[in-house]
């Protein structure tokens, strides 16, 4: 029996939105729908931003104290909550639950947290000379966001522009709602005014599309594919909306002659590769190794894939969940094979489902050797737990294979700790992690090129919501 989540959160209230159509919500490890939602008309993003704008003059002005107070709530509420939410983004996308409840979970409100410690030191006013200079509110906010970090891609949106003053739209995944669903409850019982935040659930060509050209809309920030990406700021231009985009990427893992331990950064390479089932924007799918190390380096990846245990999400043990839905399943099979048919060799895993799971949409951890960087698996962002290993001839060679790709969102290095940064200035990549080095809420996180534009997280992140007023003579 499916449990429906059909109302959508406008104006501070929970709102029956009548005669809408109604879509099932699949867990990818059993097929099956487990809840259902509305999917929301241009009528309700309507109602949505007009509510937002409403809100907005008085939001604007709130004190920092009160803001931090509504945030400290959702930050309460994140933590009473934190089973029910990981036990939704498991059955939504099919995470593991000990990924679930550490990184799912353990992100979002990471960053809900982050901006608390923010806001106790940011100066939204300086005094230059004469002039004074005032960050304001952006204003009112659409978001559009994916389902593959479903908690964590909200939070670092709502998180930041609740403190910085602005109203807000949102319109999660339609694959994955729940776990959005679940947080606006906690937001309707933190004290946010009514209109500040609102949820409208629905796909992309009508409920995106509806935030992004919406004239009541000022500020866009899309988190998804490079092809939505275009859609978003065409749709935005018009109303010459700031607009923010976290997109795809093809991130390369360069592995340095004189990593300190050689094997480690291989065999975690391939870990990151394959973390939440591939189905992350910066993970490391390129592999890149010297000539003189490859046949080492693949030994140490096949025994590393072979670790990689996948199944249930629920069991004990289990590394690797079901990728998303059938659609990217099917996808990610044909990648596999027209990585075969190119003439990569795979050295583990390869296309169908893993032994033993008849099920449920498995794919099995992949890796490609014998791979060049012209090869369709080395340009498109595949999207599974699928590596590409790819040779270079010496250290010049390995940052021009790493920036050759229409990509520019992450990139990994691991070597001796100065040699590493100085490969790692050399990549055309928002963020670079040297030597195994974890992500960090408090750093800015965005692409070059086609992986988007803007950042998010930390200060950077929170300052895309506040524009800039220079009052001359008023110092």
């Amino acid at each position: 029996m499916t449990k429906a989540y059909n109302k959508f959160f406008i104006n501070g209230a929970w709102i029956e939105p009548g005669d809408r159509d109604l879509l099932e919500v699949i867990n990818p490890a059993s097929e099956e729908a487990f809840a259902s939602i509305s999917m929301g008309t241009a009528a309700d993003v309507d109602s949505a931003a007009r509510a937002a704008r409403q809100a907005f003059p008085s939001w604007s002005e709130s004190s920092v104290d009160e803001r931090r107070a509504v945030i400290g709530k959702i930050v309460e509420g994140l933590k009473t909550r934190g089973d029910e939410i990981a036990t939704a983004i498991s059955d939504e996308m099919g995470a593991p639950m000990g990924l679930a409840k550490t990184a799912q979970l353990g992100s979002g409100l990471g960053h809900f947290m982050n901006i608390l410690s923010i806001l106790e030191s940011y100066q939204f006013e300086e005094v230059r000379g004469s002039t004074l200079v005032v960050k304001e509110p952006a204003g009112v906010c659409g978001f559009i966001t994916p389902w593959n970090w479903p908690l964590n891609q909200i939070a670092c949106k709502v998180a930041p522009a609740l403190a910085a003053g602005c109203t807000m739209v949102l319109k999660p995944s339609e694959i994955a709602p729940i776990s959005a669903y679940l947080l606006a409850e906690i937001i309707a019982e933190s004290g946010l005014p009514a209109g500040v935040f609102n949820l409208v659930n629905g796909d992309g060509p009508v409920v995106g599309a509806s935030i992004s050209s919406h004239p009541e809309i000022d500020v866009v920030s899309f988190t998804g594919s490079t092809r939505a990406g275009r859609e978003v700021a065409k749709a935005a231009a018009d109303g010459i909306k700031r607009v923010t985009q976290e997109l795809g990427g093809k991130s390369a893992n360069i592995i340095l002659d004189d990593a300190p331990d050689f094997g480690r950064a291989v065999a975690g390479g391939v870990a990151a590769c394959f973390g939440n089932s591939g189905q992350s924007c910066n993970a490391p799918t390129r592999m890149l190794v010297s000539k003189a190390r490859m046949a080492e380096a693949v030994e140490i990846a096949r025994a590393a894939a072979a670790k990689a245990v996948v199944g249930d999400p629920k069991a004990e043990g289990t590394r690797l969940g079901p990728v998303v839905s059938k659609t990217q399943f099917d996808k990610i099979q044909q990648l596999i094979e027209t990585g075969i048919a190119e003439g990569a060799t795979v050295i583990a895993g390869g296309p169908g489902l893993p032994e033993g799971l008849d099920k449920g949409y498995y794919v099995r951890p992949t890796v490609f050797a014998d791979v060049s960087n012209d090869m369709t698996i080395a340009r498109e962002e595949v999207f599974g737990p699928v590596l590409a290993m790819i040779a270079y001839e010496d250290e010049a060679d390995a940052v021009r294979i790493a920036n050759d790709t229409d990509y520019g969102l992450s990139g990994y290095v691991s070597g001796e700790p100065e040699n590493a940064r100085r490969i790692a200035r050399q990549l055309r990549t928002g963020n670079v992690h040297i030597n195994g080095a974890g992500p960090d809420f408090s750093a800015p996180f965005g692409g070059y090129k086609q992986s988007g534009n803007g950042r998010e997280w930390g200060v950077e992140g929170f300052e895309e919501f506040l524009e800039i007023k220079a009052m001359m003579g008023a110092a």
